[in-house]
């Protein structure tokens, strides 16, 4: 049994489903593409057991972009369960 994933664990994402890719353009698929391998913290833990995370883009001081991923227990590791 692995680490229990609550909102503010940090996670690693270990790895992307290929279909998230599939309706999105080069610019998109680069951003979700940079998530792997980086930590991020749990922001939601929703129904089927699936743990969000977000990174957000900063083009200008005017202009930014996020994306969200839910990942599943396979998709990622426990890097601390985000209490002190």
């Amino acid at each position: 049994m692995g680490a229990l994933v609550t909102e503010g664990t940090i996670v690693r994402v270990l790895h992307i489903s290929p279909s998230i890719f599939d309706a999105l353009d080069t610019q998109e698929k680069e951003q979700i593409e940079s998530m792997l391998g980086e930590e991020f913290s749990v922001y939601e833990v929703d129904q089927h057991g699936c743990a969000w995370v977000e990174k957000w883009w900063h083009e200008d001081e005017t202009h930014a972009s996020s994306h969200s991923l839910a990942l599943e227990p396979s998709d990622m590791e426990v890097v601390s369960n985000g209490r002190a």
